[in-house]
């Protein structure tokens, strides 16, 4: 099971395509970790929020999987507030 579950309805283009990049990034491990948060925040992030997230988005995916699981330390350019946000979250219980 994959693809959000959440509609892009109501949400600016910048949102919806964040959205959808999150839901798409290549490896389903990804896809369902940033997805997931995506799904669940994507409406409530601020301006600052939305460019460290769309910088997270250009990271690629071993990389950011690795520092999201904590097997390696993330790089300094992308740990931020939103990173710490993101990789509590995908701690999180999955419902």
């Amino acid at each position: 099971m994959t693809g959000s579950a959440r509609s892009s309805d109501g949400l600016d283009d910048r949102r919806k395509r964040l959205l959808f990049r999150c839901w798409h990034r290549g490896t389903r491990e990804m896809d369902l970790i940033l997805g997931r948060f995506a799904d669940a925040e994507i409406e409530n992030l601020s301006d600052d929020e939305l460019v460290q997230f769309e910088h997270l988005m250009d990271v690629p995916d071993p990389d950011l999987y690795a520092a999201l699981t904590g097997k390696m330390p993330p790089a300094p350019d992308y740990a931020n507030g939103l990173f710490d946000r993101i990789q509590s979250f995908r701690a999180g219980p999955v419902a």
